[in-house]
């Protein structure tokens, strides 16, 4: 019988199977890199908000601690966002007639919450629960990145699965003592082997083990 094809399709054969290979695992790498990615995950981008409410200078500036707004942080699952009640006990008095503070003064007046937009907005099927990780030791910074230093607020991290994961296989280096937790300032010891005896220390004190089990965020 006659050859049907020509001896160089096999090259061009293997050629193009390799080559769908090499096609597929740069797909791969592209979605995951996307995935990964700010215009995913909205980390490092700044959301428009009904008031241009300036962490850096209410923090930095000011030296207000975050539970004066986050008032049930230390409690409850949800941190807690502030009453146009507590903006007022301030701005009655400074910048009472400001422009770009009329929103809040129409909010009291009204008694109709401003609707603010939300940064860290987790999936429905994700719990996460503020008092309990600031119980263990974990600073405000951790999560949310040095909030003093930001005019706007962002999202620092980009709260996807893999990043909780590696905080919650290995959460020792991200701890730190119980009274350091609402200061954006701390920083951990700079030798190395004091760092992790200090990381050591806390995660005994505090009981602090890796959890990893799905039940523990997806409830």
């Amino acid at each position: 019988m006659p050859q049907f094809f020509h001896p160089s399709t096999n090259t061009i054969a293997r050629v193009t199977i390799f080559g769908g290979l090499f096609i597929a695992a740069g797909l791969g790498w592209v979605v995951l890199t996307v995935n990964r990615s700010a215009y995913v995950n909205q980390a490092t981008v700044t959301r428009n908000q009904p008031v241009p409410f300036s962490h850096k200078h209410h923090v930095q500036g000011l030296g207000i601690d975050c539970r004066h707004c986050h008032t049930s942080v230390e409690e409850s699952a949800f941190a807690g966002m502030p009453s146009t009640k507590t903006c007022m006990n301030c701005h009655s008095q400074v910048w009472n007639e400001a422009p770009m503070l009329e929103p809040v003064r129409d909010s009291y007046q009204s008694d109709v919450s401003i609707r603010w937009t939300r940064v860290h907005d987790l999936p429905d099927f994700v719990y996460f629960n503020h008092s309990i990780h600031v119980a263990k030791g974990v600073g405000c910074a951790t999560c949310h990145g040095d909030v003093d230093e930001m005019p706007l607020m962002r999202q620092q991290a980009s709260l996807q699965m893999e990043w909780c994961m590696d905080c919650h296989r290995h959460p020792e280096p991200n701890l730190r003592p119980p009274d350091e937790v609402f200061n954006m300032n701390w920083e951990p010891p700079s030798d190395p082997a004091e760092r992790m005896a200090l990381a050591a220390r806390l995660a005994e004190e505090g009981n602090v083990r890796g959890k990893t089990d799905c039940s523990v965020c997806h409830r």
